[in-house]
This record gives C-alpha cells, sequence and structure tokens, in this order.
C-alpha cells in the first residue's frame, strides 16, 4: 500500500506559524508573572525625596568611619559593627533584617544579642543568598545603614 501524501497548503503553513508564535507569546506571559509577582517591591516609596537627603547621610556614615560585615556558620549569624580603627562600634541602637533577594517570604528580623564583639543571633538560613540590612545608630545620634550580601552554604554544619 501506497502511503497517503498530502499537500501542505496556506491554511496549514498559517496553523504552523499560530501555533509556534503562540507558544512563544505564552511562554513570555508566563515567564512575566512569575517575575512580577516575585518581585519584593520597592526600597524606597519616593526615590526624588531619598535622593534630596542621600549625600546628608553618606556624608555622616563617613564621618563615623564605620563598617559592618556578617558570618554564618550553619546555625549562628553574626553582625559585627566596626569603627574605622576595627574595635567594635558603640551603639545606642542595631538591628538587621535578613532578607532574600527575590522575595519576601523569608524575611527574617532576629533578636541579637552583643557578645562583645558581634551582634549574634541563631537562625537557620536555607541555602543560597541574603541581604542583610543593618541599621544602626551611634551613641551620639548618627544613623548607620549599610546593606550587606551573605552566602549560605549547604555544607555549612
Amino acid at each position: 500500500m501506497k502511503p497517503v501524501e498530502r499537500e501542505l497548503r496556506g491554511v496549514h503553513v498559517l496553523l504552523i506559524l499560530l501555533g509556534a508564535f503562540g507558544v512563544i507569546i505564552l511562554a513570555n506571559l508566563a515567564l512575566t508573572v512569575a517575575a512580577v509577582r516575585s518581585f519584593p517591591g520597592m526600597e524606597v516609596r519616593n526615590s526624588y525625596v531619598a535622593s534630596q537627603q542621600f549625600e546628608e547621610r553618606r556624608l555622616r556614615q563617613e564621618h563615623l568611619g564605620w563598617q559592618s560585615s556578617a558570618t554564618y556558620d550553619g546555625s549562628t549569624l553574626a553582625v559585627a559593627v566596626r569603627t574605622a580603627n576595627g574595635m567594635p562600634a558603640e551603639l545606642a541602637r542595631f538591628s538587621a533584617k535578613v532578607v532574600r533577594p527575590t522575595h519576601q517570604r523569608s524575611d527574617i528580623m532576629p533578636g541579637y544579642r552583643f557578645d562583645g564583639t558581634s551582634y549574634v543571633a541563631p537562625m537557620d538560613l536555607a541555602p543560597g543568598y541574603w541581604n542583610i540590612h543593618v541599621s544602626a545608630e551611634s551613641l551620639d545620634g548618627f544613623k548607620f545603614e549599610q546593606k550587606l550580601t551573605l552566602w549560605a552554604s549547604p555544607n555549612l554544619q
């Protein structure tokens, strides 16, 4: 028996093209929706107002000369705020929010205790990148803010 040969017509080509572009458009829409739903939100409510105060805050923080750093050993997060000469800064207030860069579901505001060198909190961080938003205030009222990036490795313990 001889196989039946079909003729490729314009309608068939149109349906193939519409199907291919339909798949591409649906994939783009699905990815766009996923990206918009996972966006964590605004950094500041009004960027113009924030920009007006940026230089003043930057100069105050430079005057303090502080730097912060974070370490994670698999069970404890340690955030250190140090003066220009490497000593622990004397703080009137300290907080550090731990957030995922891509969503807000895992945001954590732990309770820290000062151990003499760093602010420490017991943590169980999932592997991956985390942002730590450090906020502190000096004894004379200067505010210090810094965003740190931390990699929590799956093979810590």
